[in-house]
């Protein structure tokens, strides 16, 4: 056999590793680190325990109602935040962005308000609202609104205006154009920003219960730690991330789901 009929051969195709495999092995390659980090001195067990004692601790949380009753109390916290933020934000964002006097009329307000990190009003919900959940709340709908209202502005501005004249020599009113031209564009940008709203909603969940002291699996982590409760407390560590990885696979779902049409899940699909 010659060279070129060598060259000509078909090369056999080496199966990759699947993206759960590799997710797989990336958390088991993290446990085993932090297991032996510990156990050999690295850091001392009392501030870091091993892996295997924290995953013991938040099993045996698994086993308290109380556990699940702040996780039921973060949790509602998150959702209530979370949905009103989106309604006031994709409401706001469709008005406003629909009309370049209200975008021009608001443009510095909301580069105003924008930056202004959420943290920073936690002395303003405490003395408002004190320590219940309302506090959490004001903070969650702060973050989170942003995160929409943006995406939402991006999207109405990203209509094509062939599409918008042609809707009008149609005869199309406000409101008909608004559903079949300017909502179908700005879809994409709406479930982006409510997927990393839903990230966000949830940090601010825990930090103002970490902080504030209102319900939730903030306010067990705090006690835990002030307590000397330290595996514990990585355990209730572990939770919220748990729960943030559902989140998210939750919401991307939700977002393939409602983009199915859409060119940029059909060729993730694809690939």
């Amino acid at each position: 056999m010659d060279i070129n009929s060598r060259a000509k051969m078909p090369q056999r195709a080496h199966p990759r590793p699947s993206k759960q495999l590799l997710g797989a092995a990336g958390i088991a390659g993290f446990l085993l680190i932090w297991e032996l980090v510990p156990n050999v001195g690295v850091v001392d067990a009392r501030f870091l325990p091993p892996a295997s004692e924290v995953l013991l601790a938040l099993a045996t949380d698994f086993s308290y109602t109380a556990f699940w009753i702040a996780v039921a109390e973060t949790m509602l916290a998150w959702l209530i935040g979370l949905v009103t933020a989106v309604l006031a934000a994709t409401l706001l964002g469709f008005v406003i962005g629909s009309s370049s006097f209200l975008r021009r009329f608001t443009n510095s307000t909301v580069e105003f308000l924008r930056p202004i990190p959420s943290v920073a009003l936690i002395p303003l919900a405490v003395l408002l609202f004190g320590v219940k959940m309302e506090s959490s709340l004001m903070l969650i709908i702060y973050a989170s609104f942003w995160q929409v209202f943006i995406q939402v502005l991006y999207g109405v501005a990203d209509v094509d205006n062939v599409a918008m004249n042609t809707a009008k020599s149609y005869g199309l009113g406000q409101f008909a154009r608004i559903r079949y031209v300017v909502f179908p564009t700005a879809l994409p940008y709406l479930m982006t920003g409510v997927r990393l709203a839903a990230s966000v909603a949830l940090i601010l969940a825990i930090t103002a219960e970490l902080v504030i002291g209102s319900p939730g699996l903030g306010r067990e982590i705090a006690l835990a730690q002030s307590g000397g409760a330290i595996a514990g407390m990585y355990a209730l560590v572990l939770a919220t991330g748990l729960i943030g990885i559902l989140i998210n696979l939750v919401m991307r779902s939700i977002e393939r789901k409602t983009l199915s049409w859409h060119s940029s899940v059909r060729a993730e699909v694809i690939i």
